[in-house]
């Protein structure tokens, strides 16, 4: 019996650990950031929409700390394409963000566009990205777990939630990118005005309202990729860095990748006092499938195997000079 009492109270110490590593996470980033965030670019800056001379789709899932009940599973897709306006190039594009993260459930939709401006002295371009969109977020108080066998919890707490919960608010954000043939830089202000979540769910003795608030905090990103071709091989080098911060707290997670012939790809990862992650990538035609593998650093280890990311995405060249060089032909003109 005392040694299933031992058993019971470190596996509740471990929870408790766990919970205050999560919120100390929550505190310092409102978005979910993949290991190949270098393939998902315009969800961390709306300056990157219309970055190449293709119609661009990407999806990715992670499921992170595996093994752990109600651990954050992450969702994204998104959509861009080039465009001309007057001669001048910008970008269009909508990307989609779904989270859940223990009880809470989290959405975002978004539209974006952005604004290309040549520097030929340096053969480089600078963009400019703004972005509007949509923010859901659900927390299952219906589901909550209150112990009331010690003296540290208390059952009736009003501020904690009996009913499940839902609220929603406008975002907005910022983003610029400098980009040249060998290396891209970008500074962007996700969630600039902080949105405040008015979340409401209705009493159940009486028809009054009890209302909860919650908040998108504001995020700076900066992010770094560069390209760098192996001398006399079809090797190429992709040093890639991205820094999160909410001005309370950050993250950051660099990586460095080697690709084949524009093929197969393989690289290693860091994430600041959290992870290291293994990763590779194939590319063929207009297809791209990426995995990543991330073991944790922290006391995490101890209850999970590790995060798991699936990347995939397709590219639909245009031509913006007006001549399509790739003429569609009808199978009856054949």
């Amino acid at each position: 019996m005392r040694s299933c009492a031992k058993s019971y109270m470190l596996k509740r110490m471990l929870l408790l650990l766990l919970v205050f590593i999560s919120a100390a996470e929550a505190r310092c980033q409102s978005d979910p950031i993949f290991t190949q965030f270098w393939a998902l670019p315009t969800i961390y800056n709306p300056a990157t929409t219309g970055s190449t001379d293709f119609i661009r789709f990407r999806a990715g899932g992670r499921l992170q700390w595996l093994g752990i009940t109600n651990a954050p599973k992450s969702f994204i897709a998104s959509a861009d394409s080039p465009f001309k306006v007057l001669d001048k190039r910008a970008g269009a594009g909508v990307n989609f963000t779904q989270e859940s993260l223990g009880l809470f459930s989290n959405l975002l939709v978004n539209g974006q566009l952005s604004y290309k401006i040549p520097v030929k002295k340096l053969k480089s371009r600078l963009s400019v990205g703004l972005q509007a969109g949509y923010y859901n977020s659900k927390f299952r108080g219906s589901d909550a777990y209150i112990p009331s066998e010690d003296d540290y919890h208390e059952p009736d707490d009003p501020a904690i939630p009996k009913q499940d919960l839902s609220g929603n608010a406008f975002d907005l954000s910022l983003g610029v990118e400098f980009s040249h043939p060998l290396f891209s830089v970008g500074l962007s202000a996700l969630h600039l005005t902080s949105p405040e979540i008015n979340m409401q769910a209705e009493g159940n003795e009486t028809s009054e309202t009890v209302n909860y608030q919650t908040y998108l905090k504001r995020t700076l990103y900066f992010t770094a990729t560069g390209n760098i071709g192996v001398r006399n091989s079809l090797f190429q080098v992709h040093p890639s860095l991205i820094i999160a911060s909410d001005f309370s707290g950050f993250t950051g997670d660099v990586s460095l990748r080697a690709s084949y012939n524009r093929f197969l790809s393989f690289g290693i990862g860091y994430r600041w006092k959290e992870a290291i992650s293994a990763m590779a990538g194939v590319e063929f035609k207009s297809f791209f499938l990426g995995y990543a593998y991330s073991y944790p650093l922290s006391a995490i280890a101890k209850a999970s195997s590790g995060s798991h990311e699936i990347v995939a995405g397709y590219s639909l060249r245009l031509d913006l000079a007006g001549k399509n060089k790739n003429k569609q032909r009808s199978i009856r003109l054949m």
